[in-house]
């Protein structure tokens, strides 16, 4: 036991506190170094994938997430009934619970991923934010913690509008409101104060600046027990509906060497200032300046790791594993070299055309792409049935390329291939996307997918210039497309006007 509460030992079979995709992804992990594991199912979730992969697996409770997936005593009594020596959380449910960690770690059992203080001072945005910008991590304006309904209103003039209230334990868009003028504010703080009650049994909030025409850059985190922490590049999260993450790409399409060191190296010293160690992300605001403010830090694994394994080659699963077991980083920050670019799409079982109304069901059909290049992370199959109890999320499409333009194209063919029947997803928002010149020159923020985007008003390839422009742009690092098809040129019939620029590319 270290000075900080963080448990670190040997230990030959895992827990793993989750379901869906994510279960599936450590299950894989665990299964390669040669980890037993552990699953724990809800009746919902009785003949899911992960249930069958895992060398054991436990019934916890009914279906809805607070009688089971939710219960830290029923996950506890199973680790300790099964032997397992650690718990994996996942993402989501306790992932980020500091009860949790230092339950897992008082039963003698060890918590992969931070110290439950780094997930308690991160989890409070307010102390989060204090903490950092102690540490010299620039924040975006905003309040100070404590304040009533009428401090905060007289705060408000000081900051300027547009800004947001936003819940100090508040967490995928719950607790936060827009505000654009004074009149709106008392409403608004009443309304985030009731729904953050509701959603984490704290009412607190504060304000914080609404940086326009932002974009969502996150940094991924390392770091081990010996104090060691990298940086794995950074990643755009940009496209987003009610704050929900729906495409994210490794690198970003506005990021440069110069800003990504600098981003890199904040957050670090973000991580070092709660001795942060295993995996994390620090979120930043990047203005149209490219002046960048930190959000938060996610003390977990992110659902969009993937995209910074491919193109790093770092598999942050195992390094995971690795770390909870007491291991240095097997690399150094100059050791970190990213390579090509990866999108990946979240693929949700909802209806983009009805408002993305969430689909249930059973899966009737499913067929998956695959190919060079084509990551699919799923825990669905033919004849499952997705339940209104958990996330929508049922699978990620990841595509890997050489340069931007390449995993867009080859996200394009991918999402072609992709059928599930028996409910609705958004493929089509995604295809929608794949096609949109505004996505493939990277002209895009947090609020575009909201405020300038419609499953109605389909672009079709005509402004080729600025479809091959984007689709063919190589990494920023002073590489540019040498050539343009001129529009008499092209072919629209299937997009083979793109074939033949790659002919002519090459």
């Amino acid at each position: 036991m270290r000075n900080d509460g963080l448990l670190t030992q040997r230990f030959d079979k895992v827990l793993i506190a989750n379901r869906g995709e994510i279960a599936m992804r450590i299950l894989r992990a665990c299964h390669e170094l040669g980890i037993g594991t552990v699953a724990v199912y809800s009746d919902a979730d009785r003949n899911a994938l992960h249930v069958r992969y895992a060398h054991e697996a436990y019934h916890i409770g009914s279906s809805a997430a607070r009688d089971s997936y939710l219960r830290m005593d029923k996950i506890l009594d199973v680790a300790k009934r099964s032997g397992a020596g650690a718990v994996h959380p996942g993402y989501g449910f306790l992932a980020e619970r500091a009860t949790f960690a230092q339950a897992c770690v008082d039963a003698g059992i060890v918590f992969i991923g931070p110290p439950a203080n780094a997930i308690r001072v991160m989890g409070d945005k307010q102390e989060a934010r204090t903490t950092v910008r102690a540490a010299g991590v620039p924040v975006v304006p905003g309040t100070e913690p404590g304040l009533n309904d009428t401090e905060l209103i007289a705060a408000a003039a000081e900051i300027g509008y547009p800004l947001l209230v936003k819940a100090t334990a508040g967490g995928g868009g719950k607790g936060m409101r827009p505000v654009s003028e004074a009149s709106q504010l008392a409403g608004a703080i009443a309304a985030a104060r009731r729904e953050a009650m509701a959603a984490f049994g704290d009412d607190t909030v504060y304000l914080e600046k609404m940086i326009i025409g932002a974009r969502h850059i996150e940094i991924q985190l390392l770091a081990d027990a010996d104090g060691n922490v990298i940086y794995l590049g950074e990643r755009e999260c940009s496209l987003q509906r009610r704050h929900q993450k729906l495409i994210e790409e490794c690198p970003s399409f506005v990021v440069d060497e110069d800003l990504r060191r600098r981003m890199g190296q904040v957050a670090v010293a973000a991580a070092k200032a709660v001795n942060y160690v295993n995996a994390g992300t620090i979120e930043f605001l990047l203005d149209k300046e490219k002046n960048f403010y930190f959000l938060e830090m996610n003390t977990r694994l992110q659902v969009e790791h993937p995209v910074t394994e491919l193109v790093t080659g770092i598999d942050i699963v195992q390094e995971q594993l690795r770390v909870a077991r007491g291991r240095k980083l097997r690399w150094t920050q100059a050791d970190v070299q990213m390579k090509g670019w990866a999108i990946e799409c979240r693929i949700n079982a909802e209806d983009p055309y009805n408002n993305y109304l969430p689909s249930t069901g059973k899966i009737t059909t499913t067929r998956t792409p695959a190919g060079p290049g084509v990551r699919v992370d799923t825990g669905v199959f033919q004849g499952y049935e997705v339940t209104p109890y958990y996330d929508s999320m049922i699978s990620k499409l990841i595509c890997y390329g050489e340069t931007r333009g390449e995993a867009a194209l080859r996200m394009r063919r991918a999402l072609e291939e992709y059928r599930i029947m028996g409910v609705k997803t958004n493929i089509p928002f995604h295809q929608h996307m794949m096609d949109s010149h505004r996505f493939l020159t990277g002209q895009f923020d947090t609020t575009f997918v909201e405020e300038r985007f419609s499953m109605n008003d389909r672009e079709a390839p005509d402004g080729l210039e600025a479809a091959i422009m984007a689709t063919l742009v190589a990494h920023q690092h002073g590489q540019q497309a040498s050539q343009i098809v001129a529009p008499g040129e092209r072919d629209t019939s299937n997009w083979k006007w793109y074939s033949r620029w790659e002919r002519l590319r090459r």
